[in-house]
């Protein structure tokens, strides 16, 4: 991590900001800019933690900081610690210490031990900018707290970065849900990662949510979630262009708008459109695309020379083909919107599925038209696989949407994932 200090600006600053809020500090207005309310929450949590209290974010702050990120503590077990002690030192529970290590003996621990324990806060913050680096942590967080979750890499980013898929379950019932094909829509990353923290803490706790109940979900299904389809997309969006990025200069000139990429960027870091890149009417689509002026890399919009051109496009299509989904949900925004169908080849039980959808969500369920009508991951779904598929559009207003609305997306959509791993 880079050195923070007064001045210093950005989506790490952000992170930052909502965890000195998280445990207890007032950093001020979470909004990426390092101020002096930022800076006098910091000198307090340095000044409690025994550091030079310099409001400076160097390496011997961050190793204090980067536990509390992740959410949980590696700790070595010394003479005389019981999980009761060791629960009220690091504010949380012998419960959650107990899931976090399922072959810990607590009447019988053993000196030198490496034990996980996790911290009393949650991991997964929702009111920041979710670039790729706060996916990778947060992941990282949820497999050592909850460790009955299975994380893997299907694939990677034309830039390397990994195509994480965490499942939830051990049922037969397999469904997927995704977000992030479209960088500009990188919200849905944590409505999936918040909603996966949710029901892993519902499922240890024995609890329900809306009156679902967890534990037999997770008997009975299989929750597959690739959170971001399109992560070197989205730190464009969020960071904005790096100049250690090797597509720099190439990224200049393919974004011809004269507006920011923050303000304009859906497409890949090649410039193809990821959700115009399957193979369901794609040369309809590219000619429709030629004739509107989407004939080449760009913001949005472009198919790509061929379907599944892309390394992340194609990942997602392989691991649809290795696994049995009984349905499919990628995630998308604006509008608050259910599509459901693709040439007529949905089923009358994916409408009657829809529109249970569009109940619980209060979203309107709708066909496609016009250019969106072809070569998206669902289209390519219901086409190949002949089974329910939908692109869900939460919020309204202009991508990328406020963080502000993400209290509103989660409401509207915690029930649609139950249902969806049920129905």
């Amino acid at each position: 991590m880079r050195v923070l200090k007064l001045g210093s600006r950005g989506s790490d600053v952000m992170e930052i900001q909502a965890l000195l809020k998280k445990i207890g500090y007032n950093p001020g207005p979470i909004d990426s800019i390092f101020g002096k309310l930022t800076k006098r929450a910091l000198i307090n949590f340095q000044r409690d933690n025994l550091l030079i209290p310099d409001g400076i974010i160097g390496p011997k702050t961050y190793e204090k900081l980067e536990p509390l990120l992740l959410g949980y503590d590696t700790y070595i077990l010394k003479p005389g610690d019981t999980l009761y002690n060791l629960a009220n030192k690091y504010y949380t529970t012998v419960k959650k210490i107990l899931i976090a290590n399922p072959n810990l003996n607590p009447i019988n621990l053993q000196v030198g031990e490496k034990i996980i324990i996790p911290y009393g806060i949650d991991i997964v913050d929702t009111n920041i900018g979710y670039t790729y680096d706060i996916l990778e942590r947060d992941i990282l967080g949820l497999s050592k707290r909850y460790p009955f979750l299975e994380v893997g890499i299907p694939g990677k980013s034309v830039l390397g970065k990994n195509l994480y898929y965490i499942k939830f379950g051990n049922g037969p019932n397999k469904v997927f849900y995704n977000g992030a094909h479209h960088a500009l829509e990188w919200i849905t990353s944590p409505l999936l990662m918040k909603f996966l923290e949710n029901i892993s803490k519902a499922y240890v706790n024995n609890d329900t949510i809306r009156g679902y109940n967890i534990n037999e979900i997770y008997n009975n299904s299989s929750i597959y979630i690739m959170p971001m389809v399109n992560p070197d997309g989205v730190d464009l969006v969020i960071n904005g262009l790096q100049r250690n990025n090797p597509y720099y200069y190439e990224l200049l000139r393919l974004n011809d708008t004269n507006r920011p990429f923050s303000k304009v960027w859906e497409a890949n870091i090649r410039g193809v459109d990821l959700n115009h890149n399957y193979d369901a009417l794609w040369q309809t689509y590219k000619n429709l695309a030629d004739s509107l002026g989407y004939n080449k890399p760009g913001p949005t919009r472009y198919p790509g020379s061929f379907p599944e051109s892309e390394p992340e496009s194609r990942t997602v299509a392989d691991f649809t083909r290795d696994n049995n989904f009984r349905l499919v949900i990628a995630y998308h925004s604006q509008g608050e919107v259910i599509y459901w169908d693709f040439q007529d080849l949905a089923s009358e039980e994916a409408k009657e599925i829809g529109e249970k959808f569009s109940l619980v969500s209060g979203y309107t369920l709708a066909e496609t038209y016009g250019a969106a009508s072809y070569s998206g991951y669902k289209d390519w779904f219901i086409q190949d696989f002949k089974k329910p598929g939908y692109t869900i559009e939460v919020g309204k207003g202009t991508n990328p949407l406020p963080i502000t609305q993400f209290d509103t997306i989660y409401k509207d959509n915690e029930e649609v994932l139950l249902l969806g791993s049920i129905i």
